[in-house]
């Protein structure tokens, strides 16, 4: 697995033509002029396609799908994906969403990300008429929405607009969820990872122990650290930074607090090991990541 290479989002920008903001978010309206990769790529975005026309297969961690017209695609970051197989007719409407982009939309909404979460052990969906029609008409407006340099709230609008069809997105795959739980198919793992975000979400300000989760969940964080991992592939802990960084990159950006005043609010025990904590998950301190 060390030979895998991450996708490459600036790959995907070249050949683009449905229009991107940054390697925030990326339309791509025609999937034959998107590069086809060769060999296994680990995804470091959110893949969301729909399936409009003709067949693909391919797999995810080894494991074979084949979508046809009206399925849904979902595939997460840290996954892998290979052996890419699209029919010559195959078409598709695919959105590419980064993982900060897609955690400051979802910041808050703790039911849309758990729902999130289930599509990680189950990638392709069938949507109906409706649901394929609700979707086009989201990616439609999106594009245009992206396309549109003019408007000076451009991003805050995408960020609303995309919250909107995760919702709607949500409310799909929380029908297949619910189908799973009276055929007795949703897994253990699936539903502890899911509570283990959850409780994430909502004691990250004060809680960084993946002891204390643990505990909360009753079970060891030997135990815990295993399920994570192994539905999510990442760790506890590379979750927990993952969601205190958020807060803080939201802290610098949107208020005008001062460094000290989020080291206090996020319960850091002083402001320079918040500013050591964040720039080894960011990669720049506090004040530079809020001047950028």
């Amino acid at each position: 697995m060390d030979n895998i290479k991450d996708s490459d989002i600036q790959v995907l920008k070249r050949h683009n033509t449905g229009g991107f903001i940054g390697d925030d978010l990326l339309i791509i309206d025609n999937i034959k002029k998107a590069p086809i990769p060769r060999s296994a790529r680990r995804m470091n975005f959110i893949f969301i396609g729909l399936c409009t026309k003709g067949t693909v297969r391919y797999t995810v961690d080894t494991k074979e799908f084949q979508v046809e017209p009206g399925d849904a695609i979902i595939i997460s970051e840290r996954h892998v994906v290979d052996h890419y197989l699209p029919s010559d007719d195959f078409e598709a409407l695919c959105m590419v969403v980064s993982m900060n982009f897609f955690h400051e939309i979802i910041r808050n909404v703790s039911d849309v990300s758990a729902l999130f979460l289930y599509s990680r052990n189950h990638p392709v969906m069938h949507f109906n008429e409706k649901e394929q029609q609700v979707f086009e008409n989201y990616f439609q407006v999106i594009k245009s929405r992206l396309n549109d340099n003019t408007n000076h709230f451009r991003k805050e609008l995408l960020r609303t607009l995309m919250l909107a069809m995760f919702y709607d997105l949500s409310n799909v795959i929380y029908q297949v969820q619910q189908d799973d739980i009276d055929n007795r198919r949703q897994f253990r793992n699936d539903a502890i990872f899911t509570r283990f975000i959850k409780m994430v979400e909502e004691n990250c300000h004060h809680e960084r122990r993946v002891s204390w989760y643990a505990e909360q969940l009753c079970i060891t964080p030997k135990y815990l650290s295993e399920i994570v991992k192994q539905v999510s592939r990442r760790t506890p802990n590379e979750w927990i930074d993952n969601y205190v960084t958020l807060e803080i990159r939201v802290l610098l950006k949107n208020t005008t607090k001062s460094i000290k005043e989020i080291a206090e609010e996020l319960n850091f025990p002083n402001q320079s090991l918040m500013g050591k904590y964040f720039k080894d998950n960011v990669g720049v301190t506090p004040s530079v990541y809020r001047r950028s």
